[in-house]
């Protein structure tokens, strides 16, 4: 029975109760808390890869997404209105997670959904994990920021880990423990 309830919480997170309020009182609940995450599915893909190829200059390509769900990696969406404004992937293994890929629309940037999706995943971690990992772009300041304000701490870097317009770029490695 419980093994279900998991599951069910796992396909769809979501609390009633506010979207309730909001309907009956407009200004009594920030957007932000309206946001659905859910476990993102191959119809989610074209608004996804919409995101990320808007977002990189070298995008994933639909392969690494399918990829992902074969590998049974922890892969969200957080949406409005069943319009995708993101999406999250990690993967969690042997006490680690690795968040691989957190990307916003860039008309809803700078609103709290990155933050949103990465205490999602750092939610769905706990309990699973000791520590999470991630690498950032150097050039990626914003990103960088959201993850020390979170308590990620720099590790160390991967030298070319990313490609980039004129050959390839280093990555900062971050890493949080999980309590």
């Amino acid at each position: 029975m419980r093994g279900l309830l998991d599951q069910i919480k796992n396909a769809l997170v979501y609390d009633a109760d506010k979207e309730f309020y909001a309907k009956l009182f407009p200004d009594s609940v920030p957007r932000i808390d309206l946001l659905r995450m859910r476990k993102m599915n191959e119809s989610d893909l074209p608004e996804v890869l919409a995101i990320e190829r808007q977002n990189y200059p070298f995008p994933w390509e639909q392969d690494i997404f399918t990829d992902c769900f074969k590998a049974g990696y922890s892969c969200w969406v957080c949406e409005e209105e069943d319009k995708v404004l993101g999406y999250c992937l990690m993967s969690i293994a042997v006490g680690e997670a690795h968040v691989l890929n957190i990307s916003v629309d860039p008309a809803e940037q700078k609103q709290g959904i990155g933050r949103k999706m990465l205490e999602h995943l750092l939610s769905v971690a706990k309990g699973r994990a000791e520590t999470v990992f991630l690498e950032v772009r150097p050039s990626n300041p914003r990103a960088l920021t959201l993850y020390q304000n979170m308590g990620f701490n720099e590790i160390g870097i991967r030298k070319d880990y990313y490609p980039a317009e004129n050959g390839r770029e280093d990555a900062i490695m971050l890493a949080m423990q999980l309590f």
